[in-house]
Order: structure tokens, then C-alpha cells, then sequence
């Protein structure tokens, strides 16, 4: 299984209505100034999932295959659960829409992702893969395929995504990936 390709299918179906997409659909209808929130998203994520997927390699290197195996099962399966569970979205700080539309973005993101789902994500990927570069390249890119048209298409796309059938879904392929890699499935299939 191509860990780059993976990788960006399991965040783009985890982001969907996920509180990082409600921040692009409110940064869009306060900012009205699309590029340099999709800037800001693209940095922040990059940043983000950088140090996330460095994380992840380096527990792969100082834990056991064999207990890592186990911890990546039960993180992938907790995914699963995790995804399934609404976010809220938490206000953005006052104090950040005094900076430029940029900057707001780049700190309100980098922020949310902090903790999230398709942050714990990418630890666990890039742990599982042992591919670094193509797991926060493709993370990334899951972010930005879930958020960019919320920024551009905002709030008139979000009633139109059936979300509890996309989270689903993602739910799904990380409960499949957490029972294959505890059952050692993972090693033959290539991941």
C-alpha cells in the first residue's frame, strides 16, 4: 500500500467537518481573502505535520517492532472511535484578527492541529510506514484537499457533504488498518 497515497485518503475522509474545516469556512466568511488563507493552511500544516511525522519516526525507531505493533493497532483503532465523535469549534482568538489574514490562519491552524486527530494521525503513519517524507506530503495534502474548497465554496458546500457517511467511512479504514497491523497483516501487504 503506497503510504503517500494512504496517507492522504485516510486525512482528507478524517477532515471532513473536522474543527480545522469549520476554521476555514469561518476564516473565509471573516477574511473574504481566500489565498492567503489557503497559505496559512498550507504552512501551518507543513509545520505541523512535520514535526508529527517526526515524532513518528522516531518512535518507531526507539520502540520494539513488536510493541509498536501493538501501540499502532490500538492508536489506529482509537482513530477509528476518535473520528466518529463531532467537533466543536472553538472561537478564534480576537487578538489574532488584528494581524494579517495570513498570519491569523497560520497561527489559528497550527493551534487546532495541535492534538487532533489528523495530527495523532501522522505520528502513528509515519511510525507504521517508516516513510516520513511521503506521509506528511500526503497528510498534507489530505488537509488541504478537505479544506481548500471550504475556504473558496465555504458554507454553501458544508450542508451538502454527507459527513457522518464520510467519517464513516474513515473510521472504517482505520479500524481495518488497526486489526491488520495487530494481526500482522501489515508486514505482507507492505505497510
Amino acid at each position: 500500500m503506497d503510504p503517500f497515497l494512504f496517507s492522504t485518503g485516510v486525512v482528507a475522509l478524517a477532515e471532513i467537518g473536522d474543527k480545522t474545516q469549520l476554521l476555514a469556512f469561518l476564516l473565509a466568511a471573516r477574511f473574504r481573502k481566500p489565498w492567503p488563507i489557503v497559505l496559512g493552511i498550507l504552512v501551518a500544516t507543513l509545520a505541523n505535520h512535520a514535526f508529527a511525522g517526526a515524532l513518528g519516526a522516531w518512535i518507531s525507531a526507539m520502540v520494539d517492532p513488536g510493541v509498536l505493533r501493538w501501540i499502532l493497532g490500538i492508536s489506529f483503532l482509537a482513530m477509528a472511535v476518535w473520528v466518529l465523535i463531532p467537533d466543536r469549534l472553538d472561537a478564534v482568538p480576537a487578538s489574532a484578527s488584528q494581524s494579517g489574514v495570513f498570519t491569523t490562519t497560520l497561527i489559528a491552524f497550527f493551534l487546532a492541529e495541535m492534538g487532533d486527530k489528523t495530527q495523532i494521525a501522522t505520528v502513528a503513519l509515519a511510525a507504521q510506514f517508516h516513510a516520513y517524507w511521503a506521509v506528511v506530503a500526503g497528510t498534507t495534502l489530505g488537509m488541504l484537499i478537505a479544506n481548500v474548497p471550504a475556504v473558496f465554496l465555504g458554507a454553501r458546500l458544508a450542508h451538502r457533504i454527507p459527513t457522518r457517511l464520510v467519517h464513516a467511512v474513515a473510521a472504517g479504514l482505520f479500524a481495518v488498518l488497526g486489526v491488520m497491523v495487530l494481526l500482522g497483516a501489515g508486514k505482507k501487504l507492505g505497510f
